[in-house]
Formats: structure tokens, C-alpha cells, sequence
């Protein structure tokens, strides 16, 4: 017999009677607050066509690294599931993610699925290989239908804006068809120039190539370079950015002369700079990056730590974003400090720091982040996106950076129906960790109903100009 599928209402809640009791009061105050999804990598062409989404493992599987990740650590090929651009039988591929789905217990994956199960498709058995042709054909009938849609579901599960990532190189089309179709839902781009900033980026020199096609700035040139920037950020903003993102290996930056910076840029252009080089030109450009922003007004993200495409093999068979990044240790305090020694005071600037080692949150980015009026702590994040991880950063920075040097809550995913599956686990774990402050007396109730709305809405609308 198929194993039931429930959802506890108090899931995520501390296990003390009083304090639980605390949490599930606060969290029925944020339970329904509309979400905000400031920084993703959904596919905008979802929303721009509407067109139904194809099939249970297209939607759940395909988009998800995490999943293929762990089936991959257990020698699953990923050609067995359709990944990068290898074809599958969408049911068998579904059917190994089923057989499988045990090697998820204890991690968020399984959380965020059994809720898209349960909630977004009233499914009321547990997945494993009995039930695997009972998931495909529930989940795949349902797609075909208009209320899942991909629009219909952005306002079933109260998404009030969702923004996606796009390179400078991104005519923007299908922001413009959303845009132009008279659809009321709010989906915006943000600005991330990795492609065109980061010369170990495959295919450096030709994207500088295909800037200056776009920009009609001559991007040989360091003030030619620099133009095409302020442009594309421009049309960005215009198509409703209302932030960048940089996608660094480290949190290094620079501040080099005009005439330096000049000659740095002349080393990197041709896509053969040194190591050394490389890591010099990503340094200042996220002190241009700074700089640019203080001008437009785009709030800057910067992602750094992660050692990309580390298994060099599946890079090269199935391209970037296939699960095999690794976290590495980063510094803060001395890889920020020529931008903050430049920047840091500017309080019209905001500055959303991540990072993927929770080793430097109380010892670096609390401190820096209560002190600098740039800062603001992104929250945990990638690895960290769980209910422990949120629970640590809670716990690492909270004392130093307090709740309002940080910025509420962002899904980063790939896979659509995660998004309001993750918020709502990011609420739960937050009203926990308020619950225990006042169960300990040191915040009154009304306090902590109050924080509690802010990091599930009003700080990530505050922080993102949104």
C-alpha cells in the first residue's frame, strides 16, 4: 500500500509545547503575505508565452539542480534524465527520481517536493517507485489544464513580483512580450554582466564583440567598455530591473587608477588573460560595478564563492549550472575593503552581500554589514538554503547585524514551483527563531509579530527598490 502524504501544520516549529505555540501564532500572521522573489533564474519565456508547462519531469526534475545532483552522486547518469539537452523518456527519467527519491530524506529537496505534491497538486501518497506512474500522469493531466498554466499559477501562490537573471547580451524579448500582453503579473530582470566582466568566462573576447554590436560602443576600448555598461544597465532598468548581480569566484575588488584599470582591461580583452589578470579585472569591475550604482540606482548583489563547473568532465559534456559547483572559503573583510574604502559610507548605495561559507557570517559579514551603511547580509543561500542553514545564519548574525542589516528572504531557483515552497519554509524558520526570543524574554509578542512581516515582506521590498 501507497504511504500517506502529510504536511504537519506545525512542520519546522521548535518541539517545546510554549514555544511552538509562539511560532504557530506569528507564522498565521505571515502565513498568506504575498511573496516576493527578488532574485531567481526562472525562464521569463515561461510567463511571456504561457504556454503549459509539458510534462512532470520537464517541469520538476529538468530545471533542478539539486535533484539531479544527488541522483548523480549515486551514479545516475544524467543523460538518464534528459539533462542538458539529452534526450529521455520524460516517465522513465521521472520513474529514477521516484526509485530514488529516498536518497532525499532530511534535505530541503524533499520538503519543497512533498509541498509542490501535496499543495500545488493535492497529491496524498508519498513518491517511490510504486507510485511513480501515479505521480507522472497526476502531475502531467493537470499541466494541460489552464489553472496551471504559468501564469495562473504565479497568482494562485500569491507571487507579487518575480524577477529573473538575464546577461548583458539578452535582447530582453520575452520581459518585452510580458510587458506588451496586458498580463497584470509583475516579472523583472536583473543585470548580470558575468559573460562580459569575467575573462575566464567561456567565450570572453567574442561576447566583447557582441556588446559593441548592442550598445554601438566600441568595447576595445576601456571607455568604450565602460560606455556599453551604463547602456545595457540603462535598458535594463528600463525593462524593470531594479538590481545587478555578480557572480564572482571571490569577493575581491579593486581600486586602480584610470590609466591601470586602462591597461588591466588591454591585458584581459583578448580572452587569454593571466589567472592573475583575471582576477584583478573581476576586482575592479565590481568597483566600477559600485560606482555605476551609485549613479543609476540598481542595487548590486554580489554571489561569490563558488568554485564553478569543478567536475570539468560533465562541464564540458553538458555546460554550466549542471549541479558540480563547490563552495570555497571566502574572505570579506580584506577582499571588500578597496570597494568600501571607496564606497562604503555612501548611504544611497545598497549592496547585498551572499555568501556560501558560513564560517565568515559572525566573523566577517555581521560585522561589516552593522557597521558599513552600504551592507546588507543576503540570506542563507545555495547549500545554505535549509531549515538549519537559515537557522545558523539566525543565530551567527542576528547579535552583531541585527534583523534590519539583512534583506528577508530570496529563492534563487531554477525551479518555479519551489518558489512559494521555499518562502514558506523560510517564514516557518523564522517565526521559530523569533518564538524562542520571546519565550525567552528578551522580545514582547507584538515585536516579533512585526519582525516577522518585515523579513517575509517588507525588508526584501525596502532593499530591492521595489
Amino acid at each position: 500500500m501507497p504511504r500517506p502524504l502529510d504536511l504537519d501544520p506545525d512542520r519546522l516549529f521548535p518541539s517545546d509545547p510554549a514555544t511552538r505555540s509562539i511560532a504557530r501564532t506569528l507564522y498565521s500572521e505571515v502565513a498568506d503575505l504575498p511573496i516576493i522573489s527578488p532574485h531567481g533564474h526562472t525562464d521569463p519565456e515561461w510567463f511571456a508565452t504561457n504556454a503549459p508547462f509539458g510534462n512532470a519531469a520537464e517541469l520538476l526534475l529538468a530545471p533542478d539542480h539539486y535533484l539531479f545532483r544527488m541522483l548523480y552522486s549515486q551514479g545516475i547518469r544524467l543523460q538518464d534524465l534528459g539533462i542538458g539537452g539529452h534526450h529521455a523518456d520524460p516517465r522513465e527519467a521521472w520513474r529514477i527520481l521516484a526509485e530514488n527519491f529516498h536518497l532525499f530524506r532530511g534535505t530541503p529537496s524533499r520538503m519543497w517536493l512533498d509541498w509542490v505534491f501535496a499543495e500545488a497538486f493535492g497529491i496524498d501518497v508519498r513518491l517511490d517507485g510504486e507510485t511513480s506512474d501515479l505521480f507522472f500522469d497526476t502531475i502531467t493531466d493537470a499541466l494541460q489544464r489552464d489553472e496551471f498554466r504559468p501564469r495562473a499559477l504565479f497568482d494562485r501562490f500569491g507571487i507579487e513580483l518575480l524577477a529573473t537573471t538575464e546577461s548583458p547580451l539578452d535582447t530582453l524579448e520575452h520581459h518585452r512580450t510580458i510587458r506588451e500582453s496586458g498580463w497584470q503579473g509583475r516579472v523583472i530582470t536583473a543585470y548580470r554582466p558575468d559573460p562580459v566582466v569575467d575573462p575566464d568566462f567561456e567565450g570572453f573576447a567574442d561576447n566583447l564583440a557582441v556588446f559593441s554590436e548592442l550598445t554601438g560602443e566600441d568595447c576595445t576600448q576601456w571607455q568604450g567598455y565602460l560606455a556599453a555598461h551604463r547602456k545595457r544597465r540603462g535598458f535594463f532598468a528600463g525593462m524593470g530591473a531594479t538590481s545587478t548581480d555578480h557572480g564572482h569566484p571571490t569577493a575581491a575588488t579593486a581600486n586602480l587608477s584610470p590609466s591601470d584599470a586602462e591597461a588591466l582591461f588591454d591585458r584581459v580583452k583578448g580572452g587569454d588573460a593571466s589567472a592573475a589578470d583575471a582576477e584583478l579585472f573581476r576586482a575592479q569591475m565590481l568597483t566600477e560595478m559600485a560606482g555605476m550604482s551609485l549613479e543609476d540606482g540598481l542595487v548590486m548583489q554580489i554571489h561569490p564563492g563558488s568554485l564553478r563547473n569543478h567536475n570539468r568532465q560533465l562541464f564540458e559534456q553538458f555546460g554550466r549550472d549542471k549541479g558540480a559547483d563547490i563552495p570555497t572559503r571566502t574572505d570579506y573583510v580584506h577582499a571588500l575593503r578597496p570597494l568600501l574604502e571607496k564606497y562604503g559610507n555612501e548611504a544611497s548605495l545598497s549592496i547585498i552581500v551572499f555568501t556560501l561559507d558560513e564560517s565568515s557570517y559572525a566573523r566577517e559579514l555581521a560585522p561589516l554589514a552593522g557597521h558599513y551603511p552600504c551592507l546588507k547580509l543576503g540570506p542563507a543561500w545555495w547549500f545554505q538554503d535549509s531549515p538549519e542553514g537559515m537557522r545558523r545564519f539566525r543565530l551567527m548574525t542576528t547579535e552583531t547585524a541585527g534583523f534590519y542589516n539583512t534583506v528577508g528572504f530570496n529563492d534563487d531557483t531554477r525551479a518555479f514551483l519551489s518558489i512559494p515552497a521555499r518562502h514558506d519554509v523560510a517564514r516557518r524558520i523564522d517565526c521559530g527563531f523569533l518564538a524562542q526570543l520571546v519565550a525567552e524574554h528578551r522580545m514582547e509578542e507584538w515585536e516579533a509579530a512585526e519582525t516577522a512581516r518585515d523579513l517575509a515582506y517588507t525588508l526584501v521590498k525596502r532593499a530591492y527598490r521595489l
